[in-house]
């Protein structure tokens, strides 16, 4: 086979930005939001603009979440950027719906506050999306919205659909993995390489995700025994906005690798470049959102997308002290009298202590580097840095010295963690491969498929 390249990019969340975005309750709105809003519409632009320049390549991968939250009239503006992007580019566009796509209470904001504007129904998704994969498939499953395309000769896309009417990121039955198998097996006896997309992440972008239940694909190790064991050995994913690359090995002894790329409008925003050099040989390259048409004060898209992201972390620990009855409810927690007493006496203490009041506490120390950081600073960092891939915090760094000493002060008292889907964690090992990346490079790497 000749090498292919294409590109990733996924949860665009396109919101038409007439519809209004903007008002007070908007803005406490994107308090609590990692992704920007108004933005959206601008950056998609960009994005497919700058695609449309690249001459390396006519395929593009979306992974999902095409729209901020259903709105039908973003659902027709995005599915008409994306056709004008093929009329004008001659490129093709392979795409996969998710679960921000339909069926939501779909808003917009003004001076006056939100308003409910028309959703999508999932029926009605197959007409907005058929142009990009699904009336030139080779094979399509119409309840599920999913298909198999030809990407080249030699080289085939199983595009799997992690939603279907009435259902988010549900259980695959039976009848469904026959149909994935199926697909794998058919591929195979073509002599045809078979890659991987849907929405959902397969494996935990990073070990304390697995911990969440909509962090990943359910059943997740039968989708992955399946594929692999069937000669699909890469699959792309989006869904939780982080940046990683991920492996594992089935029983029989065969490699699967989940690459999940960021969102394209929140931090950390990058596209995927990726050359199949043969049937064992895969290269990735990660691409930062390019510039976008909107008043970013100054700062580079990087920066501007990251500021979001912080606004969200930072306002947790603002509305702990200021506003308890906002912090609980975040989490679905009902106040109390004693919670609201408790929940700001914590915050005030956590946006007081530092780095090394924190490790004394727990009767060890900080390294001097990092000792005077404020919690809240250092904790602002850490939890991005799980988003965007390549964690800093690894043993023998002054972050990562410290926190493990932390970890391995909790230990006895949380020996094992649960995780969504029964397996058990060790603690200490979940959280240092959390905080430091001791695995693939999340962002560029060779990737050997066998």
């Amino acid at each position: 086979m000749n090498p292919l390249k294409f590109y990733v990019v996924t949860d665009l969340h396109y919101f038409k930005n007439s519809l209004g975005a903007y008002g007070e309750e908007y803005e406490r709105k994107m308090d609590f939001e990692q992704k920007c809003f108004a933005e959206t519409q601008a950056i998609n632009e960009a994005v497919f603009d700058w695609l449309a320049k690249q001459e390396d390549s006519d395929i593009v991968l979306v992974a999902g979440d095409l729209t901020y939250w259903g709105e039908k009239e973003c659902n027709k503006a995005v599915s008409q950027l994306m056709r004008d992007f093929q009329e004008k580019s001659g490129k093709r566009v392979y795409l996969v719906t998710a679960g921000h796509d339909f069926d939501r209470e779909a808003k917009s904001y003004d001076e006056n506050g939100a308003h409910i504007i028309e959703g999508t129904k999932f029926s009605e998704l197959y007409d907005l999306y058929k142009d990009f994969g699904y009336t030139d498939a080779i094979a399509f499953n119409r309840e599920h919205l999913s298909y198999v395309a030809q990407l080249t000769d030699g080289v085939r896309l199983l595009v799997i659909c992690n939603d279907m009417d009435g259902k988010r990121n549900f259980t695959y039955d039976d009848e469904f993995f026959g149909w994935i198998e199926e697909q794998a097996k058919r591929a195979k006896a073509d002599g045809q390489m078979m890659i991987a997309m849907e929405h959902y992440p397969v494996l935990p972008g990073q070990p304390i995700l697995a911990l969440i239940k909509d962090a990943r694909q359910i059943p997740a190790q039968r989708l992955v025994d399946t594929l692999a064991d069937n000669d699909v050995h890469l699959i792309f994913t989006g869904h939780m906005h982080n940046q990683s690359i991920n492996v594992t090995e089935t029983a029989k002894g065969n490699k699967f690798y989940d690459v999940c790329t960021g969102s394209a409008i929140g931090c950390p925003a990058f596209m995927r470049r990726v050359t199949i050099q043969d049937e064992k040989t895969v290269k990735i390259e990660s691409i930062p959102v390019p510039d976008f048409d909107w008043d970013k004060k100054g700062l580079s898209p990087e920066e501007y997308l990251k500021k979001q992201f912080d606004r969200m972390l930072l306002t947790y620990f603002d509305a702990m002290q200021n506003d308890p009855k906002r912090f609980l409810g975040k989490f679905g927690a009902k106040p109390t009298p004693a919670l609201e007493k408790i929940i700001p006496f914590l915050g005030r203490r956590l946006s007081k202590m530092t780095m090394g009041g924190l490790a004394r506490l727990l009767c060890t120390h900080a390294e001097p580097q990092v000792k005077n950081m404020l919690f809240t600073e250092f904790a602002v960092d850490m939890v991005r840095s799980v988003f965007e891939g390549n964690q800093p915090y690894k043993e023998g760094t002054p972050g990562g010295d410290t926190l493990l000493r932390i970890f391995r002060r909790l230990r006895p008292f949380v020996k094992t963690l649960k995780g969504s889907q029964g397996e058990v964690l060790d603690f200490y090992e979940t959280m240092k491969n959390t905080v430091g990346n001791y695995g693939i490079d999340d962002y560029d790497a060779v990737l050997e498929l066998e």
